[in-house]
């Protein structure tokens, strides 16, 4: 057999790579040896961010997909997409016609792994939990539609809206909304460290050193009730440096599939290597990478700034030169696939143009050429980011009308630099929480953002979000959702620049790989087995 490069179709009717693989979508067979899953995410506690995976503080891709085996939520996506379907719930529906009472019943006799039952008042303390922290990753942000979360009796839990939203069963899927036990979990405290404890399909064992997760153990947890098959006792989660690192240790048989982040350059030479033992996944994704702004900075704050970048960076180079076939050029924060979706930056600003960008600065007064430093992060996003930033840095320059230096930073040190606002332009990706248009677009523009940006328009966050979640049809929801597009793309607080695929090697005796991974990046590690190599 030669190495297979499958390309699984897109099952988005609505955040993301992480994992898939290939082999077969049967289940497998349980037990055997741990399945050996390989990362490039780095996991490290520090005095910024002591408690990467406490759900109520936790918000990137990857603490999310540990949480995600060990933390049960109400509602969970399903393994092919859709909406939202009971986990920890054992039913949930809006009670109102105007999506603004949602009532949620617990499934009987659920446990968290100490044997400590999972009672209504636990969902509620830990929902309220989550909002009174309000941590500064800007997670409880998800939340922010609740007035007051009510129990009646052991089972049952309402969560009275403030407003109608549509979107509130995909928040209730998300880590943030994850059932953590009062006993362990302080109320005004984030739990430090590394330590997880839940009532979800696998019990975590982390091993750390120098304040830096390297390895989690997920092991079948004998007492979890809920909506999830799983078709294996053990998966180790290992940390890698770099790409090339975790490709050798797939190479050598040390893992048994590699998540994200895989280099261009692996993901071609696996393309056309021909080798029977490893197979390579190729997913339609929903990640976008995309330029953020400080618009409070001195250097950016003239919106004609923003807008001459906007009209200077050539989207088409940077995919072809950088990522290839393995990306597409991206005109708005809401990636092409998705209901909602607008090419607003394209309709604005068309094809770069020095010229267009020129005449946008001297309109405005701004002496050229502008000194900028674009920062980026060396180690979360993988190694082709480096690459990607030099381009967008030559393209500048190149214009004459831009003095552009960058920097990078790990991941650990990038971060809390730019919650504090220390940077005025940066690179981030967005993995979608859930994959709907609103999730693409509240996070960066609403209250209490994701970015702690100070951009703030007043008829994005007090009209057109809320009425874009009044509607249950989301295509209906299209006129809201296109009128936020074409103001991003006017006064440009973010300047989104690719949309990517996602691509997983794995050995080919792994199976049930095709649903390891749906669209909003979650990793289903309960999805993996091992069958017979074929």
């Amino acid at each position: 057999m030669n190495r297979k490069t499958l390309v699984l179709p897109a099952v988005i009717g609505l955040l993301a790579p992480v994992l898939a693989a290939c082999g077969g979508t049967d289940s497998g067979s349980d037990g055997g040896d741990a399945i050996v899953v390989g990362t490039t995410d780095a996991f490290t506690a520090s005095k910024d961010a002591p408690a990467p995976l406490d759900p109520a503080y936790a918000y990137d891709v990857g603490t999310w997909n540990i949480l995600r085996q060990t933390v049960q939520t109400l509602m969970v996506q399903p393994r092919g997409d859709g909406d939202p379907v009971p986990e920890a719930a054992q039913s949930c529906g809006f009670t109102d016609s105007g999506n603004e009472r949602y009532a949620c019943k617990l499934r009987p006799d659920l446990k968290f792994a100490d044997g400590d039952p999972v009672t209504a008042d636990d969902v509620k303390y830990s929902i309220d939990r989550a909002r009174s922290l309000k941590a500064d990753s800007g997670v409880f942000a998800l939340l922010s539609t609740i007035d007051t979360v009510e129990t009646q009796g052991e089972r049952d839990v309402i969560f009275h809206l403030k407003t109608a939203d549509a979107t509130f069963p995909f928040k209730l899927s998300t880590p943030v909304a994850g059932i953590v036990d009062p006993d362990i979990y302080a109320k005004d405290k984030l739990r430090d460290g590394f330590e997880v404890d839940g009532s979800g399909p696998y019990t975590l064992k982390a091993e750390v050193k120098n304040d830096a997760l390297v390895s989690a153990v997920f092991t079948k947890n004998p007492d979890y009730k809920g909506s999830l098959t799983v078709n294996n006792d053990k998966v180790e989660l290992r940390n890698f440096a770099d790409a090339d690192e975790m490709g050798t240790a797939l190479e050598n048989g040390d893992i048994d599939l590699t998540t994200r982040t895989m280099s261009p350059e692996q993901i071609q030479k696996l393309s056309a290597d021909s080798d029977d033992s490893v197979d390579l996944v190729d997913l339609s994704g929903l990640e976008i990478r995309y330029l953020a702004f400080n618009t409070d900075a001195p250097s950016v704050r003239s919106k004609a700034v923003r807008q001459a970048m906007a009209q200077i960076i050539d989207r088409g180079e940077l995919v072809s030169k950088v990522y290839g076939s393995q990306a597409e050029p991206l005109y708005s924060l809401v990636p092409a696939s998705v209901t909602g979706h607008s090419n607003s930056f394209f309709n604005k600003y068309g094809d770069p143009s020095a010229a267009k960008a020129k005449s946008l600065l001297e309109k405005a007064g701004i002496t050229t050429p502008v000194k900028l430093t674009l920062h980026y992060t060396t180690d979360h996003y993988g190694s082709a980011t480096k690459k990607e930033f030099e381009l967008l840095q030559k393209q500048l320059n190149d214009s004459g009308l831009f003095d552009v230096d960058i920097e990078g930073a790990p991941w650990a040190t990038f971060r809390p630099a730019e919650q504090k606002g220390e940077y005025d332009v940066y690179g981030m990706g967005w993995f979608p929480d859930f994959p709907d248009a609103d999730n693409f677009l509240a996070p960066f523009l609403d209250k209490d953002n994701f970015l702690g940006s100070p951009y703030a328009n007043s008829a994005i966050r007090n009209n057109l979000i809320p009425e874009s979640r009044r509607v249950a049809d989301r295509l209906s929801a299209s006129g809201s959702l296109t009128e936020i597009q074409d103001i991003v793309a006017n006064d440009v607080p973010v300047l989104p620049l690719w949309q990517g695929k996602q691509y997983v090697a794995a050995g080919d005796d792994v199976t049930g790989t095709a649903y390891a991974l749906n669209s909003s990046s979650t990793l289903q590690l309960w999805e993996l087995g091992r069958g017979v190599s074929g």
